[in-house]
C-alpha cells in the first residue's frame, strides 16, 4: 500500500522542499491574517462616526443607503483597477524573456521607458487635470492596447516606439485613476474614513492578481510562446477600457466649468508652485520617490540574488513569485487594522496613517539591511535573505494604501492629476540610479543602498508625523 505522503508530493509541482515550505507557509499566514482581521476589525465604513452622521443629514438619507451607494461606487472602481493591474503584471512579468527571444539590446528598452517617464511626468498631470480624469483612463488603455500590440514585432525600433509609449502609460496608471477616485469619492459625500478601505482593498487586490496574472501568462506562454500574455493584455486592457466608460467625468478644478476656463498653463505652474511652497506636499512626493525607487530597485536585484546563493534544488522563480506577492497582500490586509491601532492605542486619529507609513518605511529598511550585511559578511544566509525579501514585499503591501491616504489628505483635489505625476519625476530618477546600481555594483552594497532610501523616507515621514496633530484632510483647494 502506497504512503499518501508519497501520494501528495506526486501530485505537487516538481519544486525544491525549501520551495514548497515557503508556499504553504505563505498560504498558511494568508489565511490567518484573513480570519483574524474579519473577526477582530471592523471597517470603518461598517461603523457610523460623527463626520459620517453630518453627511446623513446633510443628504437627508441613511447609513445604509449611504454605505449601499458606497459599495456600489467602490466596486465600480475596482473592477476596473483590478483588470488593469492584471493585464499590466501579465505583461510585466513575460517582458524580459520576450524581449530575450528576440535578441534585443534588453537594457536600452527598459531604460527608456523609464526615461519616457521622466520626461513627460511634469506635463502629463496637468493635462489630465485639464482635459478630464476618465478621458485619460481611457487614453492609457488606448495606448496599453498600442503597445502590447507592437511587441508582437521583432524590430527594435518598434519595440524603442513601445517603450516611449510605456513611459506615457504607466504615468497615467499611477495618476489618472486614483485622481479619478478620489475626486470621484469626495463628489459623492462619502466620509474621508472610507478612503481607506478602497485603498487597502487596491493593495489586496494588486497582491492577488499578481499571484493570478502568474499562473495566466504561464498558460498563454505555453500555448502562444512567449507573445501570449500581451495577446491575453490586450483582451483585459479592451475589457477594462469598455468598462471606464461607465464613468462619470472629472476634471481638475471645484468649480463646474473650472477646467474649461483655466489654461493647461496655469495647471502646470500651479502644481509646480504647490508642490514648491507647500512644505508638506514637497514631503509626501519626496518619500513616494525614494520608498517606490527602492522598491523597483529591490524588484530587479530578488532573482539574480537567489540564483546567485545557489539553495539546493534552484530557485523556482514562479513559486517565489507567488509568495513574495501573498506577502503583499497580508500588507494590503492588515492596513487598516494597523491604521485603527495606532490611532486608538498609540497617538490620535490625525497621526494614524503618518506614523503607520513610519513603521512601515523603519521596516523595509530593516529588512534590506539583512541581505546587506549578510551577503557581505555570511556564505550561509540564504534562509535569512529570503525571510527578509518577504517581509519588504508585506511593507510594499502595507505602504501602498497608506501612502494613498496621505496623498489624499495633503495633495488637493484640483491638482491631483498634476502632482502625482510631478512626484514620479524624481521617483523615476531614482529608479534610473538604481537600475544603473545594479549593473555596477555587488549586490550586498545594492541592498545598503536600498535600506538607505527607505530609512530617509522613514526619517522624513516621521517629521510629517510630528506635525501632523491637526491637520485636517484636503477636500478642495
Amino acid at each position: 500500500m502506497s504512503d499518501p505522503k508519497d501520494h501528495i508530493m506526486g501530485v505537487l509541482p516538481n519544486w525544491p522542499q525549501w520551495a514548497l515550505n515557503l508556499l504553504l507557509i505563505m498560504s498558511a499566514l494568508l489565511a490567518i491574517t484573513i480570519f483574524v482581521s474579519h473577526v477582530a476589525y471592523t471597517p470603518d465604513d461598517e461603523n457610523e462616526t460623527p463626520d459620517e452622521k453630518k453627511i446623513l443629514d446633510k443628504k437627508h438619507t441613511t447609513h445604509k443607503a449611504l454605505h449601499s451607494d458606497f459599495n456600489s461606487f467602490r466596486r465600480s472602481y475596482l473592477s476596473v483597477y483590478l483588470v488593469i493591474m492584471l493585464a499590466d503584471w501579465m505583461q510585466g512579468t513575460h517582458m524580459y524573456t520576450l524581449y530575450l527571444s528576440y535578441n534585443v539590446n534588453i537594457s536600452a528598452l527598459f531604460l527608456t521607458g523609464f526615461l519616457s517617464g521622466a520626461i513627460f511626468a511634469p506635463f502629463l498631470g496637468s493635462l489630465v487635470d485639464k482635459f478630464g480624469r476618465k478621458r485619460s483612463c481611457i487614453v492609457y488603455c488606448v495606448l496599453e492596447i498600442i503597445i502590447n500590440w507592437l511587441e508582437h514585432y521583432n524590430s527594435f525600433e518598434i519595440l524603442l516606439l513601445g517603450r516611449v509609449m510605456g513611459g506615457i502609460s504607466t504615468n497615467l496608471l499611477f495618476s489618472a485613476f486614483e485622481s479619478w477616485m478620489t475626486t470621484e469619492h469626495r463628489k459623492r459625500g462619502f466620509p474621508e474614513e472610507w478612503l481607506g478601505r478602497t485603498y487597502s482593498e487596491c493593495s489586496i487586490g494588486n497582491g492577488t492578481t499578481a499571484i493570478l496574472a502568474g499562473v495566466l501568462a504561464q498558460f498563454l506562454e505555453d500555448r502562444f510562446d512567449h507573445i501570449g500574455p500581451f495577446r491575453g493584455a490586450i483582451a483585459l486592457t479592451t475589457l477594462a477600457l469598455l468598462l471606464v466608460l461607465r464613468w462619470d467625468e472629472n476634471y481638475g478644478e471645484d468649480k463646474a466649468g473650472g477646467h474649461e476656463t483655466s489654461s493647461l498653463y496655469r495647471q502646470f505652474t500651479d502644481g509646480w508652485k504647490l508642490v514648491m511652497s507647500d512644505s508638506k506636499v514637497f514631503r509626501i512626493g519626496l518619500i513616494q520617490a525614494l520608498s517606490e525607487g527602492g522598491t523597483y530597485t529591490f524588484v530587479f536585484m530578488w532573482v539574480p540574488t537567489l540564483l546567485s546563493m545557489n539553495p539546493p534544488g534552484g530557485v523556482p522563480t514562479g513559486c517565489v513569485f507567488s509568495a513574495l506577492m501573498m506577502a503583499i497582500t497580508i500588507g494590503g490586509i492588515a492596513f487598516q487594522p494597523l491604521e485603527h491601532f495606532f490611532s486608538t492605542k498609540v497617538s490620535s486619529k490625525e497621526r494614524a496613517s503618518e506614523l503607520s507609513a513610519f513603521f512601515s518605511y523603519m521596516m523595509a529598511s530593516a529588512s534590506m539591511a539583512v541581505p546587506a550585511i549578510c551577503l557581505c559578511c555570511s556564505a550561509n544566509c540564504f534562509s535569512k535573505v529570503l525571510i527578509s525579501f518577504i517581509v519588504i514585499e508585506f511593507c510594499c503591501g502595507l505602504s501602498g494604501p497608506i501612502a494613498g491616504t496621505l496623498r489624499s489628505k495633503y495633495v488637493p483635489d484640483a491638482y491631483q492629476g498634476a502632482i502625482l505625476n510631478i512626484f514620479r519625476l524624481p521617483l523615476n530618477a531614482v529608479v534610473v540610479t538604481g537600475t544603473y546600481a545594479t549593473d555596477v555594483m555587488e549586490h550586498y552594497k545594492v541592498f545598503g543602498l536600498v535600506s538607505g532610501l527607505f530609512l530617509i523616507a522613514a526619517a522624513i515621514q516621521l517629521t510629517l508625523a510630528m506635525g501632523s496633530k491637526e491637520v485636517k484632510q484636503v477636500k478642495k483647494d
